[in-house]
């Protein structure tokens, strides 16, 4: 039963994170991402605020807050993946500018891609990760897919309608078998989620949706963008990352756990902002 759940969430994390690319970039087109990113002060601030002070706060987390190494670990992680695929549906709700969001979230996925691999070994410097071998994976499994995707959608773009249906749906059971998975595997790890480590939580999430608010400037719908956009990390990235580079469940526990209490953060605030225009 244990082998099977081991196998069944890893295999689920592989469908769940290039199932995404597909999906995401079959419903793309390069109008819709090469557009919205003309602004090039507020890509500036973007990539700031999602790639500099991000993961500077959250480093300061892990040293104010006692949390073990594997929690440390997914925080530091989630810090320097931006450029989460859910941010064009957060958007819509926010009533803001849905295109806008689509270039920016491509924009900070695909630097992700390149920048997580780089940093994260000057943040965990006791732990043994290869640069060259994350980035592959990365590269691999998630800029390839994207690629194919949008050159799908560019040329033929009814086969990558239906396509991008199947993918979504995909992607969505793999999401519930590696939620499943892990928590019958590590019942007792996430226990120990409440205390310190959801402080931490709510710390990362709400700080750095406040990150982004604060430097998205004045016009509404860039700012309410940029926080989400910041508040929002890259789940697949991590994801890939933990379960291909860390052996310890704490890691992947904590990814998975702020995904879910960041989406629900998220929603709100995206409610909020479409009912009040904030």
């Amino acid at each position: 039963m244990q082998e099977t759940l081991q196998i069944t969430f890893k295999v689920s994390v592989l469908v769940f994170v290039i199932g995404s690319m597909l999906s995401m970039g079959l419903n793309l087109t390069l109008k819709q991402i090469y557009k919205p990113l003309k602004d090039t002060r507020f890509i500036l601030m973007a990539l700031v605020a999602n790639f500099v002070f991000v993961p500077l706060f959250v480093y300061g987390i892990t040293i104010i807050i006692p949390l073990t190494e594997g929690y440390k670990t997914g925080l530091i992680l989630l810090s320097i993946a931006a450029g989460a695929p859910f941010l064009p549906k957060l958007t819509e709700i926010a009533k803001s500018d849905v295109p806008f969001s689509i270039g920016l979230m491509l924009l900070l996925m695909v630097i992700t891609i390149f920048y997580l691999p780089f940093v994260l070994p000057f943040f965990l410097k006791e732990a043994e990760v290869s640069s060259w071998e994350i980035a592959k994976s990365l590269i691999v499994l998630m800029l390839i897919p994207l690629t194919i995707a949008l050159t799908v959608r560019a040329y033929f773009e009814r086969i990558a309608g239906i396509f991008q249906i199947l993918f979504a749906k995909l992607t969505n059971v793999a999401l519930l078998l590696l939620t499943v998975s892990l928590v019958i595997l590590n019942a007792k790890h996430l226990i120990r989620m409440f205390g310190f480590p959801l402080v931490a939580i709510l710390l990362l999430l709400i700080g750095t949706m406040l990150i982004g608010y604060l430097m998205g400037g004045k016009e509404r719908n860039k700012r309410v963008v940029l926080a989400l956009g910041t508040g929002q990390r890259n789940i697949s990235a991590t994801l890939l990352v933990a379960t291909q580079n860390f052996q310890d469940p704490e890691v992947t526990i904590m990814l998975v756990t702020v995904a879910i209490f960041g989406l629900f953060i998220m929603l709100f605030y995206a409610k909020k902002a479409g009912n009040k225009n904030i």
